[in-house]
């Protein structure tokens, strides 16, 4: 008798998270290492680094093996204003009581090299009035002369308004905002290659909020990507957009910095998820809370680049492959090909030569501002069948947590990650991920 096809849970309640949760935490640690693993890269033109962390069990013996006889790794991105310690809760855990080998990669720009904590000093907006700004190459500083510094309020209900340091043409600034796109895709391409050799491991990667369209769109750009592993991540850019119903206007050269608005504008829809309208009755409260988070969260880069593709902003991504053809003095086909590389960022690749999408297993929090089980319904879910071929796709619908998943509630102290990896891991061992 065949044993029965694995399948992940389709809701669980508050009781069952616990009890998973409890179940995780109460296993024995293994022994890992936690290392740095800092790198350079050369795309259109200029020189990047790039800053990985990998978790790992000392004994290499000790990494789990999936339904496909090869060692699981975990690629690992975080959401659109932190950097790779947003994710060390569940990097740590994934380690430890799974025995994943487990990468994160920082985005490009957002790992703070000068100091060995990491931390970005001060506040986003500086006393002299400059912005936060990326670094993308070690010892090379964005001066003010560089940009513009605007106040937009052209979405002022999803995010008030929004700081905004506008690179100027021709400056190095200006460069670098044109050329990200192909730096992200080479450096996730190259720390796969490096870290997970194609013979050894298989891939499954998960990239929280703004970092899902990026996981997304490496599945069919690495081999051994065997699927995505998600818990409140935004699938391909335009499926996104549809989400939101928004268009992102701003241009490709707009760097957004972050502030306590950031925090205020999921706190809000998390409190009226919660308590309802009366949520509104204690707001000078709700406020000093997102202040608190705000000062205990700023020393992460809180800035964002990364919207054309999140939002699949067709027209700013064109743009910006425009004016890095431009300054490589690029002819007309080489153009042509990096527009379409730039746009190809915001959905799934087609054509009989391509790798399917691979299988998706998602999850999402009841208190969720944005990934909501109507939104999953009526858009996210249609969205990939209609794809051809369809992937694979489950999403658990849990009954609590918000946007923030690991943070701690009553019964629940990391949160939803222990109960999330336990389906993560489930379906690796159980063969969720294995294709014909």
């Amino acid at each position: 008798m065949s044993k029965p096809e694995w399948s992940a849970p389709l809701q669980l309640g508050v009781e069952q998270l616990i009890k998973s949760s409890n179940k995780i935490l109460s296993k024995r640690d293994m022994e890992i290492r936690v290392s740095e693993n800092i790198f350079r890269i050369n795309e259109l033109g200029m020189d990047w680094d790039i800053g990985l962390v990998i978790y790992e069990p000392e004994d290499p013996k000790k990494i789990v093996v999936g339904a496909d006889r090869r060692k699981a790794g975990m690629f690992i991105l975080h959401g659109g204003s932190g950097d790779f310690r947003s994710m060390h809760k569940l990097n740590h855990l994934l380690a430890t009581k799974f025995g994943f080998r487990v990468v994160c990669m920082t985005y490009p720009g957002r790992f703070y090299f000068p100091d060995p904590s990491r931390d970005w000093p001060e506040d986003t907006i500086l006393e002299d009035g400059s912005l936060r700004t990326p670094i993308w190459l070690r010892g090379e500083k964005i001066e003010l002369s560089e940009y513009d510094i605007i106040y937009d309020g052209s979405l002022r209900l999803r995010y008030g308004t929004r700081p905004v340091a506008r690179a100027k043409k021709g400056t190095r600034f200006f460069d670098r905002m044109a050329a990200w796109p192909a730096a992200f895709e080479t450096a996730m391409k190259h720390a796969c290659a490096s870290q997970f050799p194609i013979k050894d491991y298989s891939i499954y990667v998960h990239g929280h909020s703004t970092g899902g369209p990026f996981v997304h769109m490496l599945t069919q750009r690495v081999e051994n990507i065997a699927g995505v592993v998600g818990i409140e991540n935004s699938p391909f850019g335009y499926m996104y957009r549809q989400m939101g119903n928004i268009d992102w206007p701003n241009p490709f050269n707009d760097l957004i910095v972050r502030t306590w608005r950031d925090i205020a504008r999921y706190r809000g829809a998390e409190a009226l998820s919660k308590e309802g309208p009366n949520a509104l009755m204690r707001l000078a409260w709700l406020m000093e809370e997102v202040h608190d988070d705000w000062n205990a969260e700023k020393h992460e880069p809180q800035f964002k680049a990364e919207y054309p593709i999140h939002y699949a902003q067709e027209d700013a991504l064109q743009e910006a492959a425009l004016a890095a053809a431009e300054r490589l003095k690029m002819n007309e086909i080489q153009r042509e090909e990096l527009i379409a590389r730039y746009i190809g960022y915001t959905r799934e690749l087609s054509g009989p030569e391509t790798k399917p999408v691979p299988p998706i297993l998602l999850a999402i929090c009841k208190h969720s501002r944005d990934h909501t089980e109507e939104v999953y319904r009526k858009v996210v879910i249609p969205m990939y069948k209609a794809m051809k071929p369809a992937p694979k796709v489950c999403v658990t619908k849990l009954a609590t947590g918000t946007h923030f998943y690991e943070k701690g509630e009553e019964g629940l102290p990391l949160g939803l990650i222990p109960p999330v990896a336990e389906i993560w891991y489930e379906a690796i061992k159980n063969g969720y991920f294995l294709t014909e």
